[in-house]
């Protein structure tokens, strides 16, 4: 990973420095303690002056000894990963490796990866009296959860908490190693994306009735803070904002939900719900609440398309399974309602949501097919006729005569656009447009 600055070098060697001092004082001292009786703590290195992102964190956090060393276990193997082979050392009465060092081998790294043992072992050298302070470190309530900076990441819960990896999270790993802002991006630990739209409000073709729920969402987004100081409405309700968005695809479900992020200032996250449910017991709570724990720090909007797959009814229990999925939409249930954010559903069917998701939701807003006059604004602002069709090319019979979604007729400003670029033309003619008319209707079984 690329350092931005000789800057942000020269503290993360300084801190090192001190780690490594801290870690073979640990190891002489478990190894030959009759040695080193005289040995003196290490001081940490002095950050007042110093403005890098680390030296902020620290400042900002207030991180003791403890912690900086457990930041420098967590980022070692980002940074110089050899400085971590004397945990490889072997137990010589029993040939295996010391099992108060903890680490694990990677797939691919083939250097030491630590786990909460590690820290053990470096912060306490194994005394049991100092077990449980370690162990704190790693709960929801201390800083390096709050604000993501890393935790353990366990594969079964059933064993030891500090027998987990010590991950950093990857926002600090971007904010340490190179200086930048972190925005997560979608992989099997994470099944979120940042999704953005270039439009604008006036892009959005939508219905009075509609327009207005969407500014009751909005109103909420810049006033939730001012409205939870006062005292009586603080009592009644809780932070954050649900809601349901349903009707057909392309109607402007996915557009809204941007908008409100663009106008507001938040970024919006659409939930990848195929890598979210899992076949296996627990997985599908534990990717969501990765996801959750991230979120609630970052005041994101949280966007849930196709919500059908995770928020949709729930079955009789008839067997283990329907046991298990309906315990999964327990928890996500209890997860929507304690998360501080905007989250926003989408579904074809209203019908298709569990009731008990329903009555948690302050709004649902339906986006219907759009109507003539609708798709005749749609054809234009998607068209642009005057820059991008022929003379003699009319869009008016199309909205009047064919009844598509927003989604729909960018899907055939596409296609048209093609059609036309193959016949070496600048601009679309409506030969082009019936063309991929058709195309679009035989997507959905239909003909024209």
């Amino acid at each position: 990973m690329e350092m931005n600055s000789n800057h942000t070098m020269r503290s993360l060697v300084r801190e090192l420095d001190w780690f490594v001092q801290v870690m073979n004082q640990q190891f002489q001292l478990y190894f030959n303690p009759a040695e080193v009786e005289e040995l003196v703590d290490a001081p940490p290195p002095l950050l007042d002056e110093d403005e890098s992102p680390y030296a902020r964190m620290i400042r900002n956090y207030e991180l003791g000894v403890a912690e900086r060393l457990v930041v420098m276990l967590a980022l070692i193997p980002h940074l110089k990963p050899g400085v971590l082979d004397i945990f490889f050392t072997r137990n010589p009465n029993f040939d295996r490796p010391f099992t108060e060092f903890g680490g694990y081998l990677g797939k691919d790294h083939n250097g030491f990866l630590p786990t909460g043992e590690t820290a053990n072992f470096l912060i306490t050298r194994g005394d049991i009296r100092l077990r449980a302070g370690v162990m704190r470190l790693f709960a929801k309530d201390h800083i390096f959860a709050q604000e993501n900076i890393l935790h353990l990441e366990r594969a079964d819960l059933s064993e030891p908490l500090l027998s987990g990896r010590l991950q950093l999270s990857n926002e600090y790993l971007g904010r340490l190693l190179s200086e930048n802002s972190y925005a997560p991006e979608s992989n099997d630990l994470f099944a979120a994306q940042r999704v953005t739209t270039g439009m604008n409000w006036e892009d959005l073709v939508v219905s009075s009735n509609v327009r207005e729920e969407i500014n009751q969402i909005k109103i909420w987004i810049e006033n939730e803070r001012e409205l939870m100081q006062r005292q009586n409405f603080r009592k009644h309700i809780k932070p954050g904002f649900r809601s349901l968005f349903y009707g057909p695809p392309g109607t402007g479900k996915t557009l809204t939900a941007c908008l409100l992020g663009k106008s507001c200032g938040l970024d919006v996250y659409r939930v990848d719900l195929s890598m979210i449910v899992s076949k296996y017991i627990g997985e599908t709570e534990k990717n969501l609440a990765r996801i959750f724990d991230v979120a609630e720090r970052r005041r994101w909007i949280l966007f849930f398309d196709e919500a059908d797959a995770l928020f949709g009814k729930r079955t009789q229990t008839k067997s283990s399974n329907d046991r298990y999925a309906n315990q999964e939409v327990g928890y996500l249930l209890q997860r929507i309602e304690d998360f501080p954010g905007v989250v926003i559903l989408a579904s074809n069917l209203k019908s298709n949501i569990d009731e008990a998701f329903s009555r948690r939701f302050q709004s649902t807003v339906y986006f219907p097919m759009p109507d003539a006059p609708q798709r005749e604004q749609l054809w234009e602002q998607i068209f642009d006729p005057e820059k991008h069709l022929e003379p003699d090319c009319q869009l008016n019979g199309f909205a009047s005569k064919y009844e598509l979604s927003g989604g729909s007729i960018i899907n055939i400003l596409r296609s048209s656009t093609l059609r036309a670029m193959q016949r070496g033309s600048p601009k679309i003619a409506e030969k082009d447009i019936v063309y991929s008319l058709r195309k679009e209707f035989q997507k959905y079984g239909k003909t024209i």
